[in-house]
């Protein structure tokens, strides 16, 4: 239902979902299935703030900055569990993206890690699915808020 939902959406505009058929469940295996370097994965990430839920879309190659988080949302990063992610966005896990929300629409950053690359390659409702989009032209479907510096590499 997600992924078609999220379909649905691109169509709209003349952009086509890619369907893998192979799972792209995790930043790995989404590099593995496109054929790309998982740094060009889009992995959106949900959390929880006093006022609602905000989600974060940064590269496969990042985690979240606890102390950059802290400064700029004012709050501690607190992780939705699956159930909670899957009740704010209607995507699951392993499928979550920041397409065809449900109201009220959590509040979606994108981290500026994503701007170094000409395309990316976010999920689109399922385990099995992604599109490829520039960076801005994920912040104009996501509704972005804005761009965030909240993350550091994964090998830090």
């Amino acid at each position: 239902m997600a992924f078609e939902k999220v379909k649905d959406f691109f169509a709209q505009y003349g952009k086509k979902v890619i369907v893998l058929e192979a799972s792209s469940a995790t930043v790995e295996l989404a590099a593995l299935a496109l054929n790309v370097a998982p740094d060009r994965i889009a992995k959106t990430l949900a959390f929880q703030l006093d006022d609602g839920v905000v989600l974060i879309v940064t590269s496969g190659d990042m985690k979240i900055d606890n102390a950059k988080y802290k400064h700029f949302f004012h709050s501690k990063a607190k992780m939705l569990s699956a159930d909670e992610i899957f009740t704010a966005t209607g995507h699951k896990v392993g499928g979550v993206c920041p397409f065809a929300l449900p109201l009220p629409c959590p509040k979606v950053y994108l981290d500026i890690s994503l701007k170094r690359f000409e395309s990316v390659f976010p999920a689109c409702g399922s385990s099995n699915s992604a599109i490829e989009l520039s960076p801005t032209e994920l912040f104009t479907f996501a509704e972005a808020i804005d761009w965030v510096d909240v993350c550091k590499p994964l090998a830090e």
